[in-house]
């Protein structure tokens, strides 16, 4: 019974990456205002029924790895050794994600360019972080044993500083057309703001 849960699972994960994977390639040729979940359907071979038992649209497809990561990251974060202050948790988890996975793929760059042109993707994106950062100020908080005014005050700013050294590093990534490591470019974006919560 536990075998076949897995696996079921397992398909589902793998028709969410199929849909993603396709409209991410549909948006990079036509642009997404030009892509209909009938096209995305067509070229994932899927049925629509099929789409929106994953989906509630194209731009929930185009994110969806995006939002992996995050999930992935905040899991990371919370697993961290229970000593770790937060920065350091923070630090240590973006460090073995991008060891665990890999430097990103060129998939990450172009999304990441399409978001920053496309209006309704920016929108999704800043709720997202917005998510984000709130669960990063809770598992920063649980960490440092805040609950008072100035702790809870000090986990947000962390969790915003850390998120911004995160973009800047991944746009300065896309910018130089990724001629450097985006590892490289994260540690020393987080060199620059840590100096206030070693």
């Amino acid at each position: 019974m536990e075998s076949t849960a897995g696996l079921r699972e397992r398909k589902k994960a793998e028709t969410r990456q199929a849909i993603h994977k396709a409209t991410l390639r549909l948006a990079v040729e036509r642009g997404l205002d030009h892509v209909t979940v009938d096209d995305i359907v067509e070229a994932a071979n899927i049925s629509r029924r099929t789409f929106s038992n994953y989906f509630g649209s194209k731009e929930d497809a185009l994110l969806y790895g995006e939002e992996q990561r995050i999930r992935s990251l905040v899991r990371a974060i919370r697993e961290r050794p229970a000593g770790e202050s937060g920065w350091r948790a923070l630090r240590g988890a973006v460090r073995d994600e991008l060891e665990g996975v890999g430097e990103p793929e060129r998939e990450w760059a172009v999304r990441t360019s399409l978001t920053r042109r496309h209006p309704a993707l920016l929108a999704r994106q800043l709720a997202n972080h917005a998510a984000l950062e709130r669960e990063l100020v809770q598992a920063i908080s649980d960490r440092d044993g805040a609950g008072k005014p100035a702790a809870d005050l000090k986990c947000r700013i962390m969790a915003a500083a850390f998120l911004a050294a995160l973009r800047i590093a991944t746009h300065v990534w896309i910018e130089e057309q990724e001629a450097r490591p985006l590892s490289q470019i994260m540690e020393q974006a987080l060199d620059e703001v840590a100096r206030p919560f070693c």
